[in-house]
């Protein structure tokens, strides 16, 4: 049976698809960065061969970039987890830059993924091309903006650095030793081979031939392949000289040989670039035949000793010497890290059903539909509304906030309830369906919106999938943690899969009531006591919207809380107006109640939006919390000190439950005190970027997360549902630690 959606539901589609692709637009490469000289954990900074360019001249420039300790950065191919930098110039019209050239890789095992990546000082070339028309005397300011992922046994952190060079038009000279250093560097380009390898398929197996250049040695050869679509990055690579040929064997899927295979060779400290097609041809493979121009990679050892041979291990000795592979994998949908991240979304939304805000919409739409008798056909039209709704705000919300952080910001997950007057108009939302549900005036169905689908109600549909999820979103719950986390990690393709997985979970129980008949006669059977349960769902919507007014008064204070009774009393008063008209059976009538409630949500433009002064949050004062800071964490650490980090918000409804139900016990609160834990409270409940900095490099984007460390010993992380019995636990291991 082909299914199609009504016309009427296409707009709204087309709207918020509009601003899913307009925030996605908002991430340019030359978005702004941190400071020349700043950096969190790969340093960088741009030199230049000369000065003083001459027109129509070349000029190698290198990006000299140190990882600290423990981090690394990507190759072009970043192997099966990770994402290769980008780099975005900002230069003088008839000015232009070149690609990234790497150094060829080393091979970095972390969880069973094999990446590709650079580690201690590297450098990236590059060039600038000065046009012939240029005049001497000219300024020619260049601005690069690098973007880099910088990842360690734990964490992935995405790094913008803007980096600038002032040159001047004039006779091109290059001094001697600044020369001899760029020759170094680009000596460590991987150098092209004048004949063309050849690639052949047999057995499952992989055999690229060339003859070997000197001073390889076959123990030591690894291919390293431009894409990942020839063979795995894992795959177990052999090589051998046999009849004057370099063969090596590698295992793949491939059933033929590929059209054209882009590689680069490395052995000890050479490297080489291959270009491999099928048969035996001999063609010269020029500088044309890898991107970005002459050869694809350079590389570098200390950048203050460049002249030295390149340090580090071998390309071919990779030890699985970490266990945690902290990124998914940016070639594809296929990525086993991508892949658990979208089914740890899907689970995630799908227990976002279960918030007392979500719960009553999705229970009396289900019912609703049952009650309607409505035909195959449109039930399953009805869902796919629903599920389009949640879907397509969850993906709004994902692009805005990829575009906001790669703009600067630190945000992460809800970002939207950190400004109150996100909050008021949820907290008009939610007390008006609460209205509806009471009774107080009714819709033709339950949905917002109903009049935009005619009969078949989709439109109703749609926009209460799109309510659901945005009024769901609020709190990470389980599962979600990390998948939400790893999207900000992977490329904005993969990220936008996360977040569709999340509104398809949200959406899931409704889709099995529209295309499963087998669910839809299981739910009870239409009654007066739907009218009775109708009501008693209302309490919950009732106190969602109490808990969101006191967010807003957290947030914005007695001035931001008054604003917000003001607008909840005006939306009332013309509710129970078009209530009451509706019981009179007269005609349009919203129409008076319209002012009134417009005017209600016009408060929005004056609710303020600046967060009050207060020390810290209420309970919190209790036994030994104090707030967060990385400085105080870190300080704790030095001291031996067991320490709890707790994130959370005001507005976050999963925190909320483990603080009552947990953290606060008395029986948690007398371990923590006699195993001396102390208490570090993120609060986020306005947003912090100390605190989203912090989420970040533990790869998370939202709360509740909780790390407990105890003396000695690298952070462990808790689970989102806490138990007393787990934080004992935790404090009994830390005293034990402790002494």
């Amino acid at each position: 049976m082909k299914l199609t959606l009504p016309r009427q539901i296409w707009a709204p589609i087309a709207l918020l698809g509009a601003v899913g692709a307009g925030a996605l637009s908002l991430a340019p490469a030359t978005a702004p960065a941190e400071p020349l000289g700043a950096s969190r954990h790969i340093e960088a900074r741009l030199e230049s061969e000369t000065a003083t360019p001459a027109p129509g001249q070349r000029v190698r420039l290198a990006f000299m970039l140190r990882a600290e300790p423990g981090w690394h950065g990507y190759w072009l191919n970043p192997g099966e987890s990770g994402a290769p930098p980008s780099v975005g110039w900002n230069l003088p019209q008839g000015v232009s830059g070149g690609d990234l050239r790497h150094p060829a890789p080393e091979t970095l095992t972390l969880g069973g993924l094999v990446s590709y990546v650079h580690e201690g000082s590297y450098a990236l070339m590059s060039e600038l091309r000065v046009p012939r028309d240029a005049q001497p005397g000219t300024a020619l300011p260049v601005t690069a903006t690098l973007n880099l992922l910088a990842c360690s046994d734990q964490a992935c952190v995405p790094e913008t650095k803007t980096l600038n060079l002032e040159l001047t038009i004039s006779d091109g000279k290059v001094p001697p030793p600044t020369r001899r250093r760029f020759d170094s560097l680009s000596a460590r380009i991987p150098r092209p081979i004048a004949e063309e390898a050849e690639a052949r398929v047999a057995d499952g197996q992989l055999f690229v031939s060339l003859k070997p250049p000197r001073g390889i040695d076959p123990t030591t050869v690894r291919l390293y392949a431009l894409s990942n679509d020839h063979f795995e990055p894992s795959a177990t690579q052999t090589a051998r000289v046999e009849d004057g040929q370099l063969v090596i064997r590698v295992p793949t899927r491939l059933k033929d040989p590929p059209a054209s295979l882009k590689a680069v060779l490395s052995s000890g400290a050479s490297s080489f670039a291959v270009s491999a097609r099928p048969g035996s041809s001999r063609a010269r493979a020029g500088a044309e035949s890898l991107p970005g121009g002459p050869a694809p990679f350079a590389a570098v050892a200390d950048p203050a000793a460049a002249d030295a041979p390149p340090s580090g291990r071998p390309a071919a000795a990779s030890p699985d010497r970490r266990r945690v592979a902290p990124v998914s994998s940016a070639e594809g949908p296929a990525s086993p890290t991508l892949l658990m991240a979208f089914l740890g979304a899907l689970l995630g939304g799908l227990i976002l059903n279960l918030m007392p805000c979500v719960f009553p919409i999705l229970s009396l739409k289900a019912l609703s539909m049952v009650r309607s008798g409505r035909t195959e056909s449109a039930a399953r039209t009805e869902a796919l509304a629903y599920g389009a709704g949640a879907v397509l705000v969850c993906l709004a919300l994902g692009a805005g906030l990829i575009a906001l952080r790669a703009a600067g910001s630190q945000v992460g997950w809800a970002f939207q309830l950190q400004d109150p007057r996100v909050i008021l108009v949820l907290v008009l939302l939610t007390f008006a369906i609460g209205l509806n549900l009471a009774g107080m005036f009714e819709l033709r169905s339950f949905g917002f919106g109903e009049r935009l689908a005619g009969r078949n109600g989709a439109g109703g549909a749609f926009w209460t999938g799109a309510l659901a999820a945005f009024v769901a979103t609020p709190c990470t719950g389980p599962f979600m943690g990390a998948a939400l986390g790893a999207a900000l990690m992977l490329p904005a393709a993969g990220a936008m899969l996360v977040f569709a997985g999340l509104g398809i979970g949200l959406a899931l129980p409704f889709l099995l009531v529209g295309f499963v008949p087998a669910a839809r006669r299981r739910l009870p059977k239409p009654g007066a006591w739907m009218n009775t349960f109708r009501r008693i769902l209302a309490l919950p919507m009732f106190l969602t919207a109490l808990a969101l007014a006191w967010v807003l008064g957290r947030q914005s204070g007695v001035e931001g809380m008054t604003v917000g009774l003001a607008a909840t009393l005006l939306l009332t008063l013309g509710l129970w107006w078009l209530g009451h008209r509706q019981t009179l059976g007269v005609r349009r009538s919203w129409a008076p109640a319209l002012p009134l409630m417009l005017a209600a949500f016009a408060a929005i433009l004056v609710v303020p939006a600046d967060p009050p002064a207060r020390a810290s949050s209420g309970s919190r004062e209790i036994g030994l919390k104090e707030p967060f800071s990385p400085a105080r964490l870190a300080e704790l650490r030095a001291r031996r000190v067991p320490v709890f980090v707790d994130f959370t918000a005001d507005w976050c409804l999963s925190c909320k439950v483990n603080e009552r139900l947990a953290i606060d016990t008395e029986r948690v609160r007398g371990a923590f005190q006699q195993a001396g834990v102390v208490i570090l409270v993120g609060d986020w409940t306005n947003g912090d970027p100390a605190i989203t900095r912090f989420l970040a490099e533990h790869g998370r984007n939202g709360i509740p997360y909780y790390l407990f460390f105890a003396p000695g010993e690298p952070g462990k992380e808790l689970p989102q549902i806490l138990t007393p019995s787990l934080l004992e636990e935790a404090a009994r291991r830390a005293g034990g630690a402790d002494s």
